[in-house]
């Protein structure tokens, strides 16, 4: 017989194996509950996989503004354009890259000339889809690329800039042959450079 605070040694035992199997159940339904209908974790992986390609992107960018430009073009209204970069896509794009300033000491109205002439860019908002490349050996001019609606795949919406303001800009255009190194830049209101294909 044992005290009212005493439990028989095999009550212990079972109690000891009750408490080791709830863990034991404790645990797998944590697994299942993991794995199972919370699909949280899924829609994460492929979030955090394109910030990542964000972030390799954007520090690509940040190397091109900080090493030498491609070229540095003066524009009318004293505007200054800084071609940061010239890759090629696998898609078959040439993208241009670079800074677009206003060296001014007044707020600047970006000029509509920009856009160039083109009605059916022209329908669209303010961009610099007036852009053109000249591949010189190939005798061939290239055109800033447009969507299925018209809109020039360039910078848009770039209206104002205030006095010593810079902003990224970036053109689409098609990309000339593998063996076109160099092109001619073009905008209107600006100078014309020769700049570099990143191969």
């Amino acid at each position: 017989m044992t005290g009212a605070g005493t439990l028989p040694r095999n009550h212990t035992r079972l109690s000891a194996a009750v408490a080791g199997a709830l863990a034991a159940a404790l645990a797998l339904l944590g697994v299942a509950g993991c794995a199972g209908g919370d699909d949280t974790g899924d829609r994460a992986r492929p979030a955090a996989a394109t910030s990542s390609a964000g972030a390799g992107g954007q520090a690509r960018r940040e190397a091109q503004e900080q090493a030498e430009p491609l070229a540095v073009i003066e524009g009318q209204h004293q505007m200054l354009l800084t071609v940061t970069g010239a890759e090629r896509d696998p898609g078959g794009f040439l993208t241009v890259r670079g800074m677009l300033a206003n060296q001014g000491t007044e707020t600047l109205e970006v000029p509509a000339g920009l856009r160039g002439n083109e009605s059916e860019v022209l329908r669209n908002r303010q961009s610099l889809g007036g852009a053109t490349l000249v591949d010189y050996r190939q005798r061939k001019r290239y055109y800033v690329l447009r969507d299925t609606d018209g809109r020039p795949l360039t910078t848009t919406s770039v209206d104002y800039l205030k006095a010593g303001e810079s902003i990224r800009v970036f053109m689409q255009f098609p990309q000339p042959p593998d063996t076109t190194r160099e092109v001619g830049f073009q905008l209107p209101q600006f100078d014309t450079a020769t700049i570099r294909i990143d191969q």
